[in-house]
């Protein structure tokens, strides 16, 4: 998943409304494995800095999970972050020759990430399903970024690198628009296109 930071803002906005009956999400397994693959420095010349963006995204999404599992103490959340630095760790290894800094849990270069993180783990510890709600607008908001850079993406390891965050916040988001579900609340779609919310709902 990777966020434009200029949109991902409106999540700290999304997620204080009201969750509203939408859309019910087909059941699938949290967790996603993203294949790790080691290329040359010349392979990778074009890639590693979206590379490296891309990762510090990942981890604002795992450090967000993190910690709302340690508010919640809810699988879901443990589940994700686990698949989350899964992904980090395949990027890792596709950017070796510029291998990322790993700060500590809640700390970021990206001074607005760092703003994120505290406004997203505040808001997904007042309830339940605003922590799902979260989760949900994370991901939701992720697809939408990654579908629109898909195309602009030149090299290979990039596109690798999107396909495979695409595919696990698909199935991410469905994750936790299940957890909704169970709470008697539906996420209602916000940012992901319209084919895409076809594909996403489920079979009548």
């Amino acid at each position: 998943m990777s966020f434009k930071i200029n949109r991902f803002l409106t999540i700290v906005v999304v997620v204080s409304m009201v969750t509203s009956a939408v859309l019910v999400a087909q059941p699938l397994s949290e967790e996603q494995t993203v294949p790790a693959t080691v290329s040359s420095e010349s392979e990778l010349s074009s890639d590693a800095a979206g590379i490296l963006v891309m990762w510090e995204e990942e981890k604002l999404a795992r450090d967000v999970y993190l910690s709302l599992y340690n508010v919640w103490g809810v699988r879901v959340f443990s589940n994700m972050a686990r698949s989350k630095q899964r992904q980090m760790d395949a990027m890792k290894a596709l950017a070796d020759v510029q291998e990322p800094a790993d700060p500590m849990h809640g700390e970021f270069q990206n001074s607005e990430l760092a703003f994120l993180y505290t406004s997203l783990v505040e808001q997904g510890s007042r309830s339940l399903p605003d922590a799902f709600l979260v989760g949900a607008s994370i991901e939701d908001l992720g697809i939408s970024n990654l579908e629109n850079q898909l195309p602009e993406s030149i090299g290979p390891y990039t596109i690798t690198s999107h396909t495979n965050l695409l595919r696990g916040s698909v199935h991410h988001m469905r994750s936790f628009s299940r957890e909704l579900n169970r709470c008697n609340n539906v996420y209602r779609l916000r940012h992901i296109p319209d084919v895409r919310r076809r594909q996403s709902s489920p079979a009548k």
